[in-house]
């Protein structure tokens, strides 16, 4: 391959998140929009994970990338960033889950979560009611065993990476996994 042909293919391929990172510290804006945009999707599924609630969740996100934009200088680079964000978004979260129990709130489930507005009202009917059974059970496993199931699934992570996560051991982890989807077929069955 070409020298001209190998810079073309770099340059129209995206920064990675290291270079996102220096460029954010640096002050550049876009750079921080870039990294915003990159994992705003996973900060919410990881929120709304550990919350069950769209709009805890969404207030759970906005926390976390506030927070983790503010704390750049802070990381070391020990972990992909994608992990340390994540992490911020958890422990966002359990904080906002912690406030909310203490105030003695209930949690309202949105029905629209799943299926789209275009589907027979029958078959919408039958998803939504098969999603929240699905939710239900998932909120009823014990956290560590929720959080590996959710975050493997939805997030495609790695073992190791959710225990960092989640500050537990790889094997830890896997265990947790195999648990919770054991318990997940024995709910709903």
């Amino acid at each position: 391959m070409s020298t001209t042909a190998q810079l073309q293919r770099t340059d129209g391929d995206p920064p990675d998140d290291r270079r996102l990172v220096e460029d954010a510290r640096a002050g550049d804006l876009a750079a921080r929009d870039r990294l915003v945009a990159r994992y705003v999707d996973d900060v919410y599924a990881v929120a709304y994970r550990v919350l069950g609630d769209r709009d805890l969740a969404q207030d759970a996100a906005q926390d976390a990338m506030v927070n983790a934009l503010g704390a750049l200088g802070r990381f070391r680079g020990d972990a992909s960033f994608r992990t340390w964000i994540l992490r911020i978004a958890l422990n966002s979260a359990r904080s906002l889950l912690r406030r909310r129990f203490r105030r003695r709130e209930v949690a309202i489930v949105a029905a629209d979560d799943v299926a789209g507005a275009g589907e027979d009202p029958a078959n919408r009917a039958v998803v939504l009611s098969e999603a929240e059974r699905v939710r239900a059970a998932l909120q009823r496993l014990p956290e560590k065993q929720r959080l590996s199931v959710a975050l493997r699934i939805e997030q495609g992570l790695g073992y190791d990476e959710i225990a960092g996560l989640i500050d537990s051991t790889e094997g830890a982890v896997r265990v947790n996994y195999h648990l919770g989807i054991k318990r997940l077929r024995e709910m709903l069955q």
